[in-house]
């Protein structure tokens, strides 16, 4: 049973993603150890997930609205918090950063991701 819901839930992945944690790396010439963008999981099936949420406070009599975008993705993926994530999907390629912990199902996982801010 467990198959078949995985399997339908897959065939709704439209994404790949790369994933990138920070982990310390040795520079082999001068032997420093610094901390490091490494790819750990490459070309993986995916699928982001946006929704709006709408905040109950309202400042100035104007309704503060979240966006909520979340990865869909493998269950026995070890996926840490804070890493980076490359998503093309739908033609976009996106950056992200994983902001916690997933909820990992027998299925699939959840991650809340947040847009990178790529402005300078």
């Amino acid at each position: 049973m467990f198959q078949i819901a995985r399997k339908a839930i897959e065939l709704l992945y439209t994404g790949i993603c790369n994933v990138y944690e920070y982990q310390q790396t040795v520079d082999p010439i001068n032997k420093r150890t610094t901390q490091s963008e490494v790819l750990t999981i490459a070309d993986q099936p995916c699928r982001v997930s946006f929704s709006t949420v709408k905040n109950a406070e309202e400042i100035e009599n104007i309704a503060n609205k979240q966006q909520e975008i979340k990865l869909f993705i493998a269950p026995e993926l070890t996926i840490k918090a804070g890493s980076k994530i490359h998503v093309t999907q739908n033609g976009v390629s996106t950056w992200y950063e994983s902001s916690g912990e997933p909820a990992v199902h027998s299925n699939h996982q959840e991650i809340v991701l947040v847009l990178v801010d790529t402005k300078a």
